[in-house]
């Protein structure tokens, strides 16, 4: 017996439940649908931008990773967008570990500042604290690469034995874009 006052109680809650809801539905004012909110903007409030493709920035990193693994050097590639967000990045057998965020750091700083890391580095002696800025290394290796001269990625290129091989390295990467 007490197991059908319970079972008879429990179906009055959810009888009285599902009445409850669908009364309060029924009697809810229906949702007012508003149309979206747009604006014709003039081509004077508009700026057209130029980024790699995906393809062109894994060409331009395998021919980077390519010059380097010719002369027997084990480095990484990144190539960033001109935001400075990592588009690829390639690990060459045997990089470092430390390679892989100086070569994204490199490409970052040479398109932040649309000119080679090894260039940027002489500006120091002038500005020492440039090297202070968030996510930037000023160590050769980075190369920007441009439109219309304006910088639209960077291509940088860590853990060879130096500076200047890397930047060798990522300025093949940018001549394969140019191909």
């Amino acid at each position: 017996m007490k197991k059908t006052l319970i079972g008879a109680a429990t179906a009055a809650v959810v009888a009285a439940g599902t009445f409850g809801a669908v009364a309060a539905n029924a009697s809810a004012p229906a949702a007012e649908t508003k149309a979206p909110v747009t604006a014709d903007v003039s081509s004077r409030g508009l700026q057209q931008s130029t980024h790699l493709t995906i393809d062109a920035a894994t060409r331009a990193a395998q021919a980077a990773l390519d010059a380097a693994e010719q002369e027997n050097q084990r480095v990484t590639v990144a190539v960033v967008d001109r935001n400075g967000n990592t588009i690829v990045t390639l690990r060459g057998d045997g990089a470092g570990p430390q390679s892989y965020e100086s070569a994204e750091k490199k490409a970052y700083t040479a398109v932040s500042w649309n000119a080679a890391t090894s260039e940027l580095v002489e500006r120091l002696e002038q500005a020492p604290n440039l090297k202070d800025i968030p996510g930037t290394l000023f160590l050769g290796g980075g190369v920007p690469v441009q439109a219309k001269g304006a910088p639209v990625a960077g291509i940088g290129v860590a853990g060879a034995p130096s500076g200047e091989l890397d930047e060798k390295f990522a300025q093949a990467g940018a001549a394969a874009l140019g191909r």
